[in-house]
């Protein structure tokens, strides 16, 4: 699988601890930085994140930001891309099971090195379930955003 990786500067430090993760988990990463902690904005990172999610370069993204909130905001703001922000194992899986989930947010000022491993590792590890329930309540996301974009 294909994993883009961003983080504005308050997610550097765990992007950093995320990467050889999600390589030896045998996955392709690709790194749209940020490249250290200088201060950055993460709606640029959520940009590059999102946009290679929807335009195929990745099949998955991973974004981080100070708290996770921001990031998701702005990821979510992009046509295609399902962005959660997950601090817990549960939602890091049942997300992509349910909802297909192709962005994790985590927030790098909120949550711990091993812990953010573990999302990551359950979020990789999941697969759209695909049931006709999920098929219809994905339907009715992907009709408000088709609905609401239109204006834009």
């Amino acid at each position: 699988m294909r994993v883009v990786i961003g983080a504005d500067h308050a997610g550097f430090e765990l992007k950093q601890h995320l990467l050889p993760i999600v390589k030896a988990l045998g996955h392709e990463v690709i790194d749209v930085g940020t490249d250290g902690e200088t201060p950055v904005d993460y709606p640029d990172f959520a940009e590059k994140v999102g946009m290679a999610v929807r335009d195929g370069e990745a099949d998955r993204g991973v974004l981080l930001c100070g708290s996770g909130v921001g990031a998701s905001v702005a990821a979510n703001k992009i046509p295609g891309v399902r962005a959660g922000l997950c601090h817990d194992t549960y939602s890091a899986h049942q997300g992509v099971e349910h909802d297909d989930m192709n962005v994790v947010v985590l927030g790098g000022r909120v949550i711990g090195t091993e812990l953010a491993a573990e999302l990551v590792r359950a979020y990789l590890a999941a697969h759209y379930t695909g049931e006709e329930r999920h098929q219809r309540r994905l339907g009715k996301i992907i009709a408000l955003e088709t609905k609401f974009s239109k204006g834009a």
